[in-house]
């Protein structure tokens, strides 16, 4: 009997219109919320998932950045700090990183701002439109992933080609701006360490345009009646060289190492530093691009900034693949190049399906 209820469960069950009119109301997660859902909708929940536990024996790496810029042996000992973790977790927090804790704090107001405000202005900037530089709406991956994330985001192309102020919400405008000068700034220093702790020119992966391009993304995790039936975001990896995270004190980040998951806590002050796909790809699987994910959560909201440098919305040609520098008979190349294009189109195509777009690129 059981079995008869659910199949005739899921005939009634219209998927496609639960999407469009979600879509269409362009209110995201927090307009459900807002209008008092007590349940989560069906096109949130996910099939049962026995992994939320996570594995608290594990010592989270911690970057401290003081006197990279000052003190030869202090950067000597960051760069060795910072090829273990890019070679072991993928994933690491930094602290001294030069942000000015008023600007984080800013940051994080003025992404409150955006989403708390008026439905009607925030519906101006709602759209599905790839070719538009500022974006809101929720989930990408809307109308390909078998369950939606607990999670809305706006986000803003800010490099390489300069944005009109102008095209920013009102609410976040200045520190958009403000924030795009600081992680850029944050960006490169990361990149020369990154280069120099795979033996190469502290300027390689800067002179390979690793930072030439940035997008801001901007996530707004409600608060969730029944978090263990959907998650704030998928496993995945990001498609991209590097990202730098701001994210609040609510938690809810982790990250998969040696097969179980890991919760990078919240610190004070500090960013979280991800090794991107295209980052793994370049340096021939010596960085890894690690699996993270977001439980969705009764506390709520959870806010964070993730700061993706990517040219992945120009229709550039230039192609990348294993460095050559990093190559050998025993080191052969392990990927195919590709343009920065062509690998996100991939991984949008898929979307957050909890598997990683770097197979597809493998020699």
């Amino acid at each position: 009997m059981v079995g008869t209820s659910t199949t005739k469960f899921s005939e009634d069950y219209d998927r496609a219109s639960e999407l469009k009119a979600f879509d269409e109301s362009k209110e995201g997660v927090k307009g459900l919320v807002d209008a008092g859902v007590s349940k989560v909708p069906r096109m949130f929940i996910r099939p049962p998932d026995n992994s939320r536990d996570c594995n608290t024996q594990f010592k989270f790496p911690v970057i401290d950045l003081h006197g990279m810029d000052s003190d030869p042996i202090r950067r000597k000992k960051i760069v060795e700090m910072v090829r273990e973790a890019s070679e072991t977790w993928g994933l690491f927090t930094v602290v001294n990183h030069g942000i000015p804790v008023s600007v984080l704090e800013e940051m994080m107001d003025g992404v409150h701002r955006f989403y708390e405000q008026d439905n009607e202005v925030k519906k101006e900037f709602y759209t599905r439109d790839l070719t538009r530089k500022v974006i809101y709406n929720s989930n990408f991956d809307l109308y390909v992933s078998k369950a939606a994330n607990w999670r809305d985001t706006f986000y803003c192309l800010m490099a390489p080609h300069p944005l009109n102020p102008q095209e920013l919400p009102a609410t976040c405008r200045d520190i958009l701006m403000e924030y795009k000068e600081q992680v850029m700034r944050l960006g490169l220093k990361l990149l020369e360490l990154m280069s120099e702790a795979i033996g190469l020119n502290p300027n390689h992966l800067k002179d390979m345009d690793c930072a030439e391009g940035l997008a801001i993304l901007c996530h707004y995790y409600p608060a969730c009646p029944q978090p263990e039936l959907t998650m704030g975001t998928t496993k995945h990896s990001d498609n991209d060289f590097l990202t730098i995270l701001l994210q609040d004190q609510i938690g809810g980040l982790q990250v998969l190492h040696q097969d179980q998951w890991v919760d990078v806590h919240p610190e004070p002050g500090a960013l979280v530093i991800n090794v991107g796909d295209l980052l793994q790809l370049i340096t021939n699987d010596r960085f890894k691009s690690v699996e993270h994910r977001v439980l969705a959560n009764q506390r709520g909201p959870r806010v964070s900034v993730a700061c993706f440098f990517s040219t992945s919305h120009l229709p550039s040609s230039k192609l990348y693949g294993p460095i050559k520098e990093l190559l050998s008979k025993d080191n052969p190349p392990k990927y195919r190049e590709t343009t920065v294009r062509d690998y996100v189109l991939h991984f949008r195509s898929k979307g957050l399906d909890g598997t990683s777009a770097l197979p597809q690129f493998k020699l």
